[in-house]
């Protein structure tokens, strides 16, 4: 992807101790091979993330444990995976991007590993749910969040869409793969395959990451003047939280979090956790509805680019408002679609759906960065940890409405209804003129 421009040439005045001084850039920037890097990554930890609806009927057919039971380990995992995001922002401020996402990978491949030995619903819980929800925390949102603000001062809302897609790409990777896995071996090779995918990315984030543009002496892509590193941030926790306590005197923050928390509860807590055993329910093979699942991660790809390049020519309060509401309608129509074989009104569901799934994070993003500044990343980390708190409580709460009723529908129909509520929350928010940063001319 190429860009004409070049960073400024390096002055006669020596450059700070330990920065590279700023050098002509290439005919493609760095940044855009740091992107390329990120997405790998990304689309490598998305392994642990196809797993846990795969694993909801196997564990309760070999262990005896309740859905609520396994639906409680899922909802630990996202819970940390979202409250972890916020610190690990600030961590790869005082510690890099390179290290604080090397430990993660390990992290999650440890967990995922362990599981293979348990026998106990506890050690799910600890396995599952706090190491890899820890890990994965680490690997959230919020680091695509850093890469992009970082890397890039022009075509953020392109940047971040196409990061946010790559979890989805993950999904269309290995959940066809784990569920014929799973299907034919068992889950045990399934969470073993998981735990290999993790660690086989951590030699590209070692190798090929960077933490800032200033380690290879360019200018972030987009930018008029080279950008100097900024000293280590220490204090990452008390950060994280002086961050948190002052963007909570604020309306937009509410607000964010609020419709971010509808929107993990109607994606990761809902429809990644739940869908496949609801559809096995309606005699539908695993294989195949797993497979649904990827397609929808298909969509998501396309629908999350889009989004990202909207965002950089709409208002994002409004695209967030169009994609709740879209969300919210299709999802009362889906009891009426689930049922043995895969027909067109289902794939039509699932095409539409797949289009909306995370198509708003970017407008999202968009909306911190505008009202936060410097602090956004941190601040969106916050804003994912309420989407996490919102993803966990649908988990569990979905497996014991399974327990109790003996059907989703209820999860279905509630759900549409917060994705209704979610819509006019996205209206309400008040924008904040942002300060226009020096750009200079794009061809891309």
């Amino acid at each position: 992807m190429p860009q004409t421009s070049e960073a400024p040439q390096a002055s006669d005045a020596p450059a700070p101790a330990g920065v590279r001084p700023p050098k002509k850039a290439a005919r493609i920037h760095r940044a855009w091979f740091v992107a390329a890097v990120t997405f790998v990554t990304i689309i490598g930890a998305a392994a642990f993330r196809s797993l846990p609806s795969l694993l909801i009927d196997p564990l309760h057919q070999e262990f005896g444990w309740s859905r609520g039971t396994i639906g409680a380990a899922v909802s630990i995992n996202l819970a940390l995976y979202g409250l972890t995001a916020p610190f690990a922002a600030a961590l790869m401020d005082r510690y890099g991007i390179r290290r604080v996402v090397a430990v993660a990978l390990t992290v999650i491949a440890v967990g995922s590993g362990l599981t293979v030995w348990m026998t106990a619903a506890w050690q799910l819980l600890l396995c599952w749910g706090l190491l890899v929800g820890l890990g994965s925390g680490s690997m959230a949102l919020a680091f695509a969040a850093t890469v992009t603000n970082r890397w890039f001062t022009a075509r953020r809302g392109l940047v971040s869409g196409i990061l946010t897609a790559a979890s989805a790409s993950g999904q269309l990777i290995f959940l066809p793969v784990l569920s014929w896995i799973v299907t034919r071996y068992e889950w045990r090779p399934a969470a073993v395959t998981v735990a290999l995918a993790a660690l086989a990315v951590v030699p590209f984030v070692w190798l090929l990451l960077r933490d800032h543009p200033a380690d290879i002496g360019v200018a972030p892509y987009g930018a008029e003047e080279f950008v100097a590193k900024p000293p280590p941030v220490t204090g990452a926790a008390r950060r994280t939280v002086t961050v948190l306590l002052k963007a909570v005197r604020t309306g937009p923050f509410w607000l964010l979090a609020g419709t971010f928390a509808i929107c993990g509860a109607s994606t990761n807590g809902l429809i990644q956790t739940h869908f496949v055993p609801a559809a096995h329910d309606h005699g539908m093979p695993i294989t195949a509805a797993a497979s649904l699942l990827a397609v929808i991660g298909v969509f998501d790809v396309v629908g999350t680019v889009a989004s990202g390049w909207f965002t950089d020519r709409f208002e994002p309060r409004r695209l967030l408002a169009v994609y709740y509401a879209l969300r919210g309608v299709s999802l009362l129509f889906l009891p009426l679609l689930l049922a043995p074989s895969v027909h067109p009104p289902m794939i039509f569901f699932i095409v539409f759906y797949g289009l909306d799934w995370v198509a708003t994070v970017p407008p999202t993003l968009a909306l911190c960065r505008e009202q936060y500044g410097e602090d956004s990343a941190i601040v969106f980390g916050w804003v994912l940890a309420s989407h996490q708190v919102g993803a966990a409580l649908v988990a569990f709460l979905g497996g014991v409405a399974r327990d109790t009723f003996g059907s989703y529908d209820v999860v279905w129909y509630a759900s549409g209804a917060l994705c209704a509520a979610a819509a006019l929350m996205a209206l309400v928010i008040r924008r904040r003129p942002a300060a226009p940063a020096p750009l200079v001319a794009q061809p891309f």
